[in-house]
């Protein structure tokens, strides 16, 4: 067949397959395996310890849910626990601490702005 002054021959269109080693196709094909497990193995780790974690983070929660009802059987009891008094009174300081700064603040801009 002659088509714009070539001469093509009938048949397949595109790349002829090349001849491939058995042995090199065989390797590679090992290598791609050593790889693939390699990857699904470090993959089947990082999922353990996100697991491990979240684990830990669970019972972590657990704990400080368990605390919370003690406080709130004993408040139903009418005891306010340590705690929940420390973190009042610290709570209390801090309020009296921003106060202070706010009326040194205060005083401040107040004598600035009478000193012409």
């Amino acid at each position: 067949q002659v088509v714009g002054g070539k001469v093509k021959k009938p048949g397949k269109r595109g790349r002829k397959p090349a001849k491939i080693d058995l042995k090199a196709k065989l390797e590679r094909s090992r290598q791609s395996a050593r790889e693939c497990r390699a990857r699904k193995k470090l993959r089947y780790q990082y999922l353990e310890e996100l697991v491990s974690s979240r684990e830990r983070a669970i019972c972590a929660l657990r704990e400080e849910l368990e605390m919370y009802k003690q406080w709130c059987m004993a408040m139903d009891q009418g005891k306010i626990p340590s705690e929940i008094k420390a973190l009042l009174t610290g709570e209390e300081q801090g309020k009296a601490q921003q106060n202070s700064t706010k009326l040194a603040k205060a005083l401040k801009t107040e004598a600035n702005s009478s000193n012409p």
